[in-house]
């Protein structure tokens, strides 16, 4: 028999669908045909319910929200008045900084990956799994080999700081990763 969930908690992650469905409408991700940007925070979503097991409605909410205030003009308090404190919070952790240059927002997400909450942990997670998917699938038609290879590189560092916090999604991290483009 399925355990049932809360009414206010498949409320909020629905509510986290539509605001992000909202925030990101006119958005696009970079691959060549230019598919809607929610399918990003849906996919990440989907990772944690169906390919770990995750039914926290609060990373879960998280995952929908974590591109909304990077990408969007989304503030971390409309979130939290909207979704609460915690939710705000954890999409805050994985929020990079854009007024930093590139290199340096790459260089802290490794940094700051070991300290954030599991939570947090679990999004960052997903949302490497998702990319080097999309990467590997799809990836941004200007993108070289090379590039690719970086990225993925790259997000497994930011991965292995994370190890620990959901062996089952590292390790569909790890056989997302083993598809790393060669040639």
């Amino acid at each position: 028999m399925m355990e049932r969930r809360p009414a206010s908690d498949l409320a909020t992650v629905l509510r986290a669908a539509a605001f992000a469905a909202h925030k990101h409408r006119n958005q696009r991700r970079k691959d060549a045909g230019a598919s809607p940007y929610i399918n990003h925070p849906l996919a990440l979503a989907a990772v944690l319910a169906h390919e770990g097991g995750v039914d926290d409605p609060v990373t879960l909410a998280a995952a929908l929200l974590h591109d909304t205030v990077e990408d969007t003009e989304t503030t971390a308090q409309e979130l939290a008045s909207a979704f609460g404190a915690e939710v705000a919070a954890v999409v805050m952790e994985v929020t990079d900084d854009k007024t930093l240059p590139k290199p340096e927002r790459k260089r802290l997400q490794v940094e700051h990956a070991a300290t954030m909450s599991d939570r947090a942990q679990l999004v960052k997670l997903a949302d490497k799994i998702c990319n080097l998917r999309d990467v590997a699938a799809s990836p941004p038609a200007d993108w070289p080999l090379e590039r690719r290879q970086a990225y993925f590189d790259w997000a497994k560092q930011v991965v292995d700081r994370l190890r620990g916090v959901h062996p089952g999604l590292e390790a569909v991290f790890d056989a997302t990763f083993a598809a790393r483009p060669v040639d």
